[in-house]
Order: structure tokens, then C-alpha cells, then sequence
């Protein structure tokens, strides 16, 4: 049997009907509502929209300068490599937003002499402000966010988290590196 139908284009698909084109969402192999990966995605851009939120206005950073504000809040000083390994981040994410963080001198830049080609950066008074204000907003983001997992099952909830993100990096480097560096 053939399923012929109009496009908004104006082109005419004919599928087979049984064929692997025409496969409903009762015969697919992977559904996506129901794969692990495709939750935590949904899950990490939402909460990563909604918490956006919390700072976008005030303080007019997005996730990315967020993520470095916060990190360099958290441990100090570090280099913009470091920073984009602990934040899971691509080095082009984090130079453009060490770039703007900058150029509004939320934090500064102390060259490495034992390597010139990267810097130490660390949070400028302002930028420590910033932190300091945006802190617990986050923290009362978290625990909203957290609410609706009953507090008995929040350790296990953590505990499953770590598992998952080890294992997703073993996972990674056992893709990038096939043979085991051989």
C-alpha cells in the first residue's frame, strides 16, 4: 500500500506503507522520550534555561560566563584550559567568555611565566561581588529544583549522578582513545 501526501513545500512524498520510512512510533527502535541521553539533555537545558534566568537580567551574563564566574568563585585562580575541563566546556566557549567577563572587569588576567601561552585568571572585586550576590540565589534555585525528589531519595539521586558522569567519561575517553593510546 501506498501513502502518498502533500508537503508545505508543495513536493509529493510517496512512502511505502510498512516500510521503514513510514514506521510509527509504536515500531520505532529508539524512542527518544525513553533514552537516558536524550533525558539528561532535556533535563541539563532546561534547568540551565531557567537558571539563566536568575542571572541574565541582573547581571547580563549567559551560561557560559555564568560557568566561568562561578568557577573561578569556587576555586580562585585557574587557567581558561582548567576552567573548560572542570565546567565541561569547548575552549572556544570559554576564551569568548573569559573575553567578556574582561572586557567588564569581572575578572583579571596574571600571565604564567613558566608558560607564556596561558594566563592565570581570578576574579576581580566586582566579580567576587557578583559571586558573592548570585551565590545563594543559586543555591535556592537548586533547592527548588531539588524539592520535588523526596529528601530520602536525594543522596541516592547524587550518588546515581556521579556514577553516571564517570562513567560517561570513561565512556568518552575510550571513544576518543580506541586502542588505549596504542
Amino acid at each position: 500500500m501506498i501513502d502518498t501526501t502533500k508537503e508545505a513545500s508543495g513536493n509529493t512524498d510517496t512512502r511505502e506503507i510498512g516500510s521503514p520510512m513510514s514506521a510509527g512510533p509504536a515500531d520505532a527502535a529508539l524512542k527518544l522520550e525513553e533514552f537516558l541521553p536524550y533525558k539528561l539533555n532535556v533535563c541539563s537545558n532546561q534547568v540551565s534555561q531557567a537558571l539563566s534566568r536568575v542571572y541574565a537580567d541582573r547581571y547580563k551574563i549567559g551560561v557560559p560566563e555564568w560557568r566561568v564566574l562561578v568557577t573561578l568563585g569556587e576555586f580562585g585562580m585557574m587557567t581558561a584550559k582548567a576552567i573548560g575541563t572542570h565546567s565541561c566546556m569547548h575552549k572556544t566557549k570559554v576564551s569568548r567568555a573569559v573575553a567578556l567577563l574582561e572586557r567588564r572587569k569581572l575578572i583579571a588576567r596574571r600571565a604564567n611565566r613558566a608558560d607564556l601561552r596561558e594566563a592565570f585568571l581570578s576574579l576581580t572585586p566586582a566579580g567576587r561581588d557578583i559571586y558573592n550576590d548570585l551565590a545563594p540565589s543559586a543555591l535556592g534555585f537548586a533547592e527548588q529544583l531539588l524539592s520535588v525528589v523526596d529528601a530520602a531519595d536525594r543522596a541516592a539521586l547524587d550518588r546515581a549522578l556521579e556514577k553516571l558522569i564517570e562513567r560517561s567519561s570513561q565512556i568518552n575517553a575510550d571513544i576518543a582513545n580506541p586502542r588505549g593510546g596504542r
